[in-house]
């Protein structure tokens, strides 16, 4: 069977329905037996859920021992009521796992302003939070309870070795509409047993961040409830990591941006309506954060979208994006790549177009995987942001969202 969360030394898991989604798994628990260090990330849209108010509060800690999720109503813009209900279940996962509230992340995903059904969620909470446990099969259940558009579970394990001890990493994700994340409905949430102090794991998350679930864009709309949790409870053994110079940070950062940028990309590739799943890189740029805005204009574009929905080799489409970047960018000195996974085509060499064979090109494009390569030929940083296509059945599928 596939690792997951319960391969994690020292946590358990738990996915259930509590009533609020028929028929299908609405509440996820992910429980660590001792507090860990936490590093957490939340939406920046000015309207900001319920539970992001109490989760942000809770995280400044620095440390957590338990995350509870809904699915099936985001808690989002329910004011007094809503506000009530997320702390009705903080109270509610403390009493039961006979922890301290403070140590309670909450979060919430589904439609927003719909009053919040607090009582439906207390009781499964009260009812699940005690079944916690280590066996495979409550892993696969945590990741299917917070799902809400999605059509697959989005899950990832990791081994590998810090100070000479085996640690595990592990995470779920949900999310296939409203992302367009600039974190700090996008969730995650990601469990390790390595030993590091809070203000170094909340360094290692915001940055790793950046390079994967801030580069992520399905619909352009950032979610009121966005939000990326990582706890580190220790249990590895390994010397705790409190400088980000040492080798085994390293070791451990890089390992977290592999898993986010896991999850991250197989959020994309279940878009909400979506066929393609299309890589944007920009390289030789004159410097990172250049190269990232390029990216995720390019990436946010609708008329580029549509151009990859459509297999047209629109490249004015992507070149226009660029210019709309807030970034200095001539494209007279850029290079322009379109193709897939195997095979890119130039389609520009210093801004000047390049004679190809059209026909081949939308063999190219007619792959599930699209690749977009721009060479600015003017530095060495680059960035990789990841979208999808825009459809016809995602416009029918929003349109009746709520009915």
């Amino acid at each position: 069977m596939i690792k997951n969360i319960t391969n994690v030394r020292g946590f358990t898991c738990w996915g259930a329905h509590s009533g609020v989604k028929s028929l299908r798994r609405d509440l996820a628990i992910i429980y660590s037996e001792v507090p860990a260090s936490i590093g957490a990330v939340f939406t920046q849209n000015q309207v900001v859920a319920e539970p992001i108010k109490v989760s942000r509060e809770h995280a400044k800690n620095g440390l957590a021992q338990a995350i509870v999720i809904n699915a099936g109503n985001a808690n989002a813009c329910t004011g007094e009521q809503g506000y009530e209900g997320a702390m009705a279940m903080v109270k509610a996962t403390a009493e039961t796992l006979k922890i301290d509230e403070e140590l309670v992340i909450v979060s919430s995903t589904g439609v927003i302003g719909e009053p919040f059904p607090t009582e439906d969620i207390v009781e499964g909470i009260k009812e699940n939070a005690p079944k916690v446990t280590s066996r495979s099969s409550a892993g696969s259940f945590a990741a299917n309870a917070i799902l809400t558009t999605d059509t697959f579970a989005k899950e990832g394990f990791l081994e590998f070795s810090v100070d000479g001890r085996e640690v595990n990493l592990a995470g779920i994700a949900k999310g296939s509409g409203m992302i367009h994340p600039n974190m700090a409905t996008m969730l995650a949430f990601i469990v390790t047993d390595v030993d590091i102090e809070p203000a170094l794991l909340q360094k290692a998350v915001s940055e790793t961040v950046d390079d994967t679930f801030n580069m992520i864009t399905v619909d352009g709309d950032t979610s009121t409830n966005d939000m990326v949790a990582v706890m580190a409870n220790g249990k590895a053994g390994n010397e705790r990591l409190t400088s980000e110079k040492s080798k085994d940070y390293k070791v451990f950062r890089n390992h977290l941006q592999k898993m986010m940028q896991h999850l991250a990309k197989l959020i994309v590739s279940d878009g909400e309506g979506s066929s393609k799943f299309v890589e944007y890189r920009v390289e030789n740029a004159p410097d990172k954060t250049v190269a990232r805005k390029l990216a995720r204009a390019i990436s946010s574009s609708n008329l580029v979208k549509t151009a990859m929905f459509g297999r047209d080799p629109n490249w004015g489409r992507i070149v226009s994006a660029a210019g709309n970047a807030g970034v200095t960018f001539d494209y007279t000195g850029v290079d322009l790549y379109l193709g897939n996974e195997k095979e890119r085509v130039k389609v520009l060499e210093k801004g000047k177009p390049v004679n190809y064979d059209r026909n081949f090109m939308k063999k190219l494009l007619r792959e599930s995987h699209i690749s977009v390569k721009m060479d600015m030929c003017d530095g060495e940083a680059k960035a990789v942001a990841w979208g999808s296509d825009l459809t016809t059945d995602y416009v029918l599928f929003n349109s009746v969202y709520t009915t």
